[in-house]
């Protein structure tokens, strides 16, 4: 499908990038029913950023399903007709979005393991590769109750710092990235670290940390100059996932 008229072929490809998003995030079962978002904030300098319309569930989202908003939660642009939007979706996502210009796209998941991490008291552990990706890279910001409050906003970027992704006590995770593809590799391999350590955990067994030199030599390595490239590749790989459905371009 061509890009609907009245919105430019930027923010098309961005809708196009974003519903993709969504239905790789259910591809691989990191959704809770109607719950949860993703937003990727429009080219320009206007700040406005797409999130999704609320009800649409993440396996059938289109790039026409996505509702583009300011950082005050106004509905713009040329089809500014009144669509729900997930108020705590709102709250996180325009603290970011307002505060770090260097991210563009912020995901938000509700999954068992990423939950179950963010309830124990040491977080995430240095147990495996994929979590060795994050050491000293890695945020947390304590539970304060369903995000509706506007003021919960500062302390939200200020417990992110200036980290790309954070463990929100007993709720959930949060990857943001440059680009929609650095932020699904960000939520991929956190969520895989999350899971990981909740198998090894059910194990029972006494769990092996690598020493203090190793960890920090995982995670330089891990995000080594290139990863931009890296991360742009893989994202064009995890596209063919989603083959055979090309109403999501619509």
């Amino acid at each position: 499908m061509t890009m609907d008229h009245g919105i430019s072929e930027a923010e098309w490809q961005a809708r196009c990038d974003l519903a993709a998003l969504y239905r790789l995030i259910a591809f691989h079962r990191w959704t809770d029913l109607i719950y949860t978002h993703i937003s990727l904030r429009v080219p320009g300098p206007e700040h406005h950023f797409l999130i999704n319309e609320y009800g649409v569930l993440f396996h059938e989202m289109r790039a026409s399903d996505l509702v583009k908003i300011d950082l005050d939660g106004n509905i713009v642009g040329p089809h500014a007709v009144p669509r729900p939007v997930n108020s705590a979706g709102f709250i996180i996502h325009s603290a970011i979005h307002a505060a770090r210009e260097d991210l563009t796209c912020v995901i938000h998941t509700h999954t068992s393991a990423g939950i179950a991490v963010s309830a124990q008291e040491d977080g995430l552990l240095p147990i495996s590769q994929h979590a060795l990706r994050f050491y000293g890279r890695l945020s947390y910001h304590g539970y304060e109750g369903v995000a509706l409050d506007l003021d919960e906003r500062d302390r939200l970027v200020a417990d992110l710092g200036q980290n790309r992704v954070m463990i929100l006590r007993n709720h959930g995770l949060l990857a943001a990235g440059s680009s929609v593809a650095q932020a699904f590799l960000e939520i991929y391999y956190l969520e895989r670290a999350c899971a990981a350590q909740v198998d090894a955990q059910a194990g029972g067994g006494r769990l092996v940390l690598p020493p203090e030199s190793v960890r920090q030599r995982t995670a330089a390595q891990s995000n080594r100059p290139g990863a931009e490239a890296r991360d742009a590749f893989a994202w064009r790989s995890a596209l063919r996932l989603l083959e055979g459905q090309p109403e999501w371009r619509c």
